[in-house]
């Protein structure tokens, strides 16, 4: 009798769980944290927003940041330098490119103007001569003149409510603050910040800036303070029976010891009487071309006693030659 053979379930294969290697979990495995690091995100804004307000403070009214300011404008310098690269080789080749005809034409405009001004130089020397027999007289023993520095304006303030420029010279040059800054024709402002190699300049239109100014006609004295985004200046505390007209010129009375006195500064551009304002308003508009000029000057008053200088605006003026 043949034995048959009894059919066998399969044998089981044992195989083992995979393994990350170092114990990594698989990307869909879900991972809870144990602990959550820092505060939540409600309090870091505000914490950002406490900090940020007193930077602003400490900034504003006790100037605790101007020292962290100038090392940040230090090194911002060699971009902005080179920003300005571009368009002062612009400048350069459009000054090449210029052509001959017109050279020979600016050549003997120069020759006529360098001509008159010599003439005018030789009547300037003669009343400065007398100017100082005159002082000696009264007694007062001062040196005149001033000396000065070209300097390039590098970036001009765009926004509104500022009235800013910053130059290519800094206190490596010998810039200080409060020092006075003129372009060609008059006065344009002074120097609010200085850097080893930049310094920015408060033009006398901004808002915050006022200026001591004499009426050159009859030497009436008052304060032009800047009027903003107008670039105007507004003559403050001016009675109603002030002798002042439109186009007076207006210069520096050197009453602040900080300009030299006799500079150009505007020309009065309207005189109004309000009958709710017991003063008389007066608008002036600077002569300096302070949004056009890309050269200044940096001057340093040669006054060896500043105080004399300005006694000496007081003293009368001698009478004029008929």
């Amino acid at each position: 009798m043949a034995v048959g053979t009894a059919s066998l379930p399969p044998p089981t294969v044992y195989r083992p769980a995979r393994s990350t290697p170092s114990g990594i979990l698989p990307r869909n495995a879900a991972i809870k944290p144990l602990f959550v690091h820092g505060p939540s995100p409600t309090v870091r804004v505000i914490l950002a927003a406490f900090l940020a307000l007193g930077l602003i403070i400490a900034d504003h009214r006790y100037h605790h940041l101007n020292a962290v300011r100038s090392v940040i404008e230090v090194a911002v310098y060699p971009l902005q330098y080179a920003a300005n690269l571009p368009a002062q080789a612009f400048r350069e080749m459009q000054n090449r490119l210029v052509g001959e005809a017109q050279l020979r034409l600016s050549n003997e405009s120069l020759q006529h103007e360098n001509l008159m001004l010599k003439g005018r130089l030789q009547q300037f020397e003669s009343l400065r001569a007398e100017n100082m027999r005159l002082r000696d007289l009264l007694g007062s023993s001062f040196d005149v003149g001033e000396r000065v520095l070209i300097a390039e304006i590098l970036t001009v303030d765009l926004a509104p409510s500022s009235q800013q420029v910053m130059i290519n010279k800094g206190t490596n040059s010998g810039v200080f603050i409060g020092q006075p800054v003129l372009d060609a024709e008059a006065v344009m402002g002074q120097v609010i910040r200085a850097n080893p190699f930049s310094s920015t300049v408060l033009l006398i239109t901004d808002a915050n800036h006022s200026l001591p100014v004499e009426v050159n006609r009859n030497g009436l004295r008052t304060i032009a303070a800047g009027k903003g985004p107008s670039q105007e200046l507004e003559l403050l505390y001016i009675p109603k029976n002030a002798d002042i007209r439109e186009n007076d010129l207006l210069v520096t009375s050197g009453m602040d010891e900080r300009f030299p006195s006799g500079y150009p500064v505007a020309r009065v551009k309207t005189v109004r009487q309000d009958p709710d304002n017991p003063f008389t308003t007066v608008i002036a508009k600077p002569t300096a071309r302070l949004d056009r000029s890309r050269e200044v000057l940096l001057v340093w008053s040669m006054d060896a006693k500043p105080s004399q200088s300005a006694l000496a605006a007081d003293t009368p003026a001698p009478a004029e030659r008929p």
